[in-house]
């Protein structure tokens, strides 16, 4: 019998674990520092998270798997750092950090708004911003169902108090409510399905579950495919794939832009990491039930998304916001497609690395987009679509940045990664055969061309009766938010000129 003490590898496990002592300390520290000192709170996460992505380096090229049960298989591990878990660590981990930049210049700006008084309790912000980073960093190395699921609660507990923590807001608690309820459903029934497949096959080790479930017996076959299909359920309300996606438009627009933004990138990934995970890995043998079912649903999602989003109207409060929550659930869509491709092809690490590829474009650009937004807010708190008329007169930079986001998104140079991410999971739809979901895709890139065009040629129009206002080009170099958006435009500038790197380093030696 094998013993239960298990071996650390402390340089495997350092991005999470320097995450969440950083959450603690900020915590801890928030009771000692004054009024008047809070900002240091927010620099703290910044260098914390600075330094967790940083720590990934000496895990560049190497594969380590730490929690393994001593004298066992090397199987019976619940953590490895390998290249699928670096890329998806790298993309929360940056994310995170672009998310803290974007937090501090809006904390700063709501206490301004309030004379002085913290609309939002600032340890608590910061807090609960490490630990749910802490948790998505930690999902995508969980190699056990029981590892999992505790990684994306601890990426999701925190969140739904970060959509609600602003003092006073209806909206806010509104979307904080839905967000919870929406996901306490999900999480249900994934543990649900979590342990009718353990009941099935006797272990929690993904390749173990692999393994096992293709010797289930005959009297349990019933339980196990109930026990793969609630699973999946269960991920898909995270991925905001449809029918599950009916959070996304109302907590987007009630959440403070910066978790806004943080939710449609590093919730996604979340998501679509522990899809992965389950589906390529632990549950390949029944890729004939869930390689069909994530085929419509990537079919359904781009397209719900994609209408819902091209019926925004410009002059609607929080349009802007709305359209962006909805252009995610759009992208879902296309996130889905490879993985469904993965069940009908013969190398899925490949389609897998289509997946990885967009999903790092996606991140880049739509958290500089939701950045742009949050410059825009700074004036026009409302932000309608139609505030951001003439935008090029007043902020230059921001609209030639927009529109460089909002052409990548759309895949049109010279947006070349948008353009380049689109080809990759289309190619992976036709290599696997799927070519009516390629037909499907192709059908809601034309949609999608329509709003992101027409929202890129407002940002150029002549304003209408409004001067351009010495306010709004004050606003134009804020530290911390203008430092996010050039981030952001110069990685997307980056990745369009040598867009093959993306889908080398996401797609060779994954798992």
């Amino acid at each position: 019998m094998a013993s239960l003490v298990q071996s650390v590898d402390w340089t495997a496990i350092a991005p999470p674990t320097i995450a969440a002592v950083v959450a603690l300390v900020v915590l801890v520290a928030d009771l000692f520092v004054g009024e008047n000192r809070k900002a240091v709170l927010g620099w703290t996460s910044v260098a914390g998270l600075a330094a967790a992505t940083l720590s990934l380096v000496p895990l560049i090229g190497a594969r380590r798997s730490t929690f393994c049960l001593h004298n066992a298989p090397y199987d019976a591990c619940s953590y490895t750092a390998d290249r699928f878990t670096l890329v998806i660590q790298f993309l929360v981990l940056a994310g995170a950090l672009v998310t803290a930049l974007l937090s501090i210049s809006s904390l700063k700006d709501a206490r301004n708004h309030r004379n002085g008084a913290r609309p939002y309790p600032e340890g608590e912000f910061w807090f609960l911003l490490l630990s749910s980073a802490a948790g998505a960093a930690l999902l995508p190395a969980s190699r056990d169902l029981a590892t999992l699921v505790v990684a994306l609660e601890v990426a999701s507990l925190p969140a739904f108090a970060l959509v609600g923590l602003k003092r006073g807001d209806r909206r806010s608690s509104d979307a904080a409510l839905k967000f919870f309820l929406s996901s306490v459903t999900a999480t249900a029934v994934t543990l649900l399905g979590v342990s009718f497949v353990y009941a099935s096959t006797g272990t929690l080790h993904l390749t173990r579950v692999a393994t096992g479930l293709t010797h289930v017996d005959g009297q349990l076959h019933t339980l196990t495919q109930a026990g793969v299909a609630l699973t999946l359920v269960g991920f898909a309300f995270k991925t905001a794939a449809v029918p599950f996606h009916f959070w996304v438009p109302d907590t987007y627009v009630g959440a403070p832009l910066p978790v806004a933004a943080y939710l449609s990138v590093i919730g996604k990934a979340v998501g679509f990491s522990g899809l992965i995970l389950v589906t390529v890995i632990a549950f390949p043998s029944y890729a004939d039930v869930w390689g069909p079912a994530l085929a419509a649903l990537a079919a359904l999602t781009m397209t719900v998304g994609n209408v819902a989003a091209l019926r925004q109207q410009a002059t609607r409060a929080y349009s802007a916001v709305r359209l962006l929550a909805w252009s995610s659930v759009g992208q879902a869509g296309y996130l889905l497609v490879p993985i469904a491709a993965a069940a009908y092809s013969d190398d899925p690490q490949k389609s897998v690395g289509s997946t990885l590829a967009y999903a790092l474009m996606y991140a880049a650009v739509n958290l500089g987009a939701f950045a742009v937004a949050a410059l825009v807010a700074r004036t026009k708190p409302l932000n309608r679509l139609s505030d951001y008329r003439g935008l090029y007169a007043s902020r230059p930079f921001a609209a030639l940045v927009l529109g460089f986001f909002l052409l990548c998104l759309a895949g049109l140079p010279p947006g070349i990664i948008g353009l380049f991410a689109k080809v990759t999971v289309f190619s992976a739809a036709v290599d696997a055969g799927l070519g009516w979901l390629a037909v499907v895709m192709a059908v809601n890139v034309v949609i999608a061309l329509y709003y992101y065009l027409q929202w890129t040629a407002t940002l150029f129009r002549a304003r209408e009766g409004e001067s351009t206002g010495k306010a709004q080009v004050a606003d134009r170099f804020c530290g911390p938010l203008t430092t996010a958006v050039a981030a952001t435009a110069v990685i997307g500038v980056a990745l369009s000129g040598a867009p093959q790197v993306v889908l080398r380093f996401a797609s060779t030696g994954l798992f």
